[in-house]
Protein backbone atom coordinates (compact mmCIF):
# COMPACT_ATOMS: atom_id res chain seq x y z
CA UNK A 1 0.00 0.00 0.00
CA UNK A 2 1.29 3.45 -0.75
CA UNK A 3 1.55 5.88 2.22
CA UNK A 4 0.43 8.79 -0.11
CA UNK A 5 -3.01 7.09 0.34
CA UNK A 6 -3.01 6.47 3.88
CA UNK A 7 -5.52 8.82 5.85
CA UNK A 8 -5.63 9.16 9.30
CA UNK A 9 -8.66 9.82 11.84
CA UNK A 10 -9.54 10.59 15.78
CA UNK A 11 -11.88 8.32 16.62
CA UNK A 12 -13.82 11.68 17.02
CA UNK A 13 -13.48 12.37 13.71
CA UNK A 14 -14.70 8.74 12.94
CA UNK A 15 -17.94 9.17 14.52
CA UNK A 16 -18.49 12.39 13.33
CA UNK A 17 -18.51 10.90 9.89
CA UNK A 18 -20.70 7.83 10.58
CA UNK A 19 -23.17 9.89 12.11
CA UNK A 20 -22.96 12.28 9.16
CA UNK A 21 -22.95 9.57 6.31
CA UNK A 22 -23.88 6.43 7.83
CA UNK A 23 -21.75 3.08 7.98
CA UNK A 24 -20.59 1.65 4.79
CA UNK A 25 -20.20 -2.02 6.30
CA UNK A 26 -22.76 -3.73 5.24
CA UNK A 27 -23.09 -5.42 9.49
CA UNK A 28 -26.27 -7.55 8.10
CA UNK A 29 -24.01 -9.21 5.39
CA UNK A 30 -21.65 -9.56 7.77
CA UNK A 31 -23.22 -10.74 10.49
CA UNK A 32 -25.26 -13.62 8.05
CA UNK A 33 -21.55 -15.16 6.99
CA UNK A 34 -21.30 -18.42 7.88
CA UNK A 35 -18.23 -19.89 9.14
CA UNK A 36 -16.89 -21.57 6.26
CA UNK A 37 -17.68 -18.59 3.45
CA UNK A 38 -15.90 -16.02 6.72
CA UNK A 39 -13.19 -18.26 6.24
CA UNK A 40 -12.64 -18.15 3.19
CA UNK A 41 -12.99 -14.86 2.79
CA UNK A 42 -10.07 -14.23 5.24
CA UNK A 43 -7.80 -17.00 3.14
CA UNK A 44 -8.57 -14.97 -0.39
CA UNK A 45 -7.31 -11.47 1.29
CA UNK A 46 -3.97 -10.72 -0.06
CA UNK A 47 -3.12 -8.71 2.86
CA UNK A 48 -3.77 -12.20 5.33
CA UNK A 49 -1.78 -14.55 2.73
CA UNK A 50 1.66 -14.70 5.34
CA UNK A 51 0.08 -14.62 8.24
CA UNK A 52 0.31 -17.94 10.02
CA UNK A 53 -2.98 -19.17 11.02
CA UNK A 54 -1.67 -19.18 14.87
CA UNK A 55 -0.49 -15.91 14.98
CA UNK A 56 -2.64 -14.72 17.82
CA UNK A 57 -1.53 -18.01 20.16
CA UNK A 58 1.03 -15.60 22.49
CA UNK A 59 -1.32 -12.58 22.11
CA UNK A 60 -2.64 -11.74 26.17
CA UNK A 61 -5.07 -8.88 26.73
CA UNK A 62 -3.27 -6.01 28.46
CA UNK A 63 -4.72 -3.54 30.38
CA UNK A 64 -3.18 -0.69 32.10
CA UNK A 65 -2.60 -0.22 35.83
CA UNK A 66 -0.74 2.09 38.30
CA UNK A 67 1.92 4.00 37.38
CA UNK A 68 5.33 5.02 38.76
CA UNK A 69 6.82 8.01 37.74
CA UNK A 70 10.60 7.82 37.53
CA UNK A 71 13.61 9.27 35.85
CA UNK A 72 15.17 7.03 33.26
CA UNK A 73 17.94 7.51 30.85
CA UNK A 74 17.67 5.80 27.88
CA UNK A 75 19.74 5.86 24.16
CA UNK A 76 18.96 8.76 22.22
CA UNK A 77 18.02 6.17 19.42
CA UNK A 78 15.32 4.33 21.46
CA UNK A 79 13.79 7.38 22.32
CA UNK A 80 13.72 8.63 18.71
CA UNK A 81 12.01 5.79 17.28
CA UNK A 82 9.48 5.66 20.23
CA UNK A 83 8.70 9.53 19.15
CA UNK A 84 8.05 8.96 16.11
CA UNK A 85 5.58 6.41 16.50
CA UNK A 86 3.48 10.02 17.48
CA UNK A 87 1.13 10.62 20.49
CA UNK A 88 1.19 7.52 22.81
CA UNK A 89 4.95 6.40 22.36
CA UNK A 90 5.45 6.43 26.78
CA UNK A 91 2.44 4.09 27.07
CA UNK A 92 4.19 1.97 23.68
CA UNK A 93 7.52 2.13 25.48
CA UNK A 94 5.59 0.93 28.86
CA UNK A 95 4.32 -2.57 26.51
CA UNK A 96 7.31 -3.01 25.20
CA UNK A 97 9.07 -3.36 28.39
CA UNK A 98 6.09 -5.21 30.52
CA UNK A 99 6.47 -7.97 27.14
CA UNK A 100 10.03 -8.20 28.00
CA UNK A 101 8.91 -8.72 31.71
CA UNK A 102 6.80 -11.05 30.92
CA UNK A 103 8.70 -13.20 28.50
CA UNK A 104 11.41 -13.26 30.88
CA UNK A 105 9.43 -14.36 33.63
CA UNK A 106 7.99 -17.17 31.31
CA UNK A 107 11.60 -18.54 30.46
CA UNK A 108 12.32 -18.59 34.25
CA UNK A 109 15.41 -17.46 36.51
CA UNK A 110 18.75 -17.21 34.62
Amino acid sequence: MSEGFIKRYSIEELRARVEREGSKTDDAYIRNLSEDALERSIADDPDWKDIPPNWHEGAEIVTPGPKKLLSLRLDQEVVDWFKATGPGYQTRMNAALRAYVRARQKAGPR
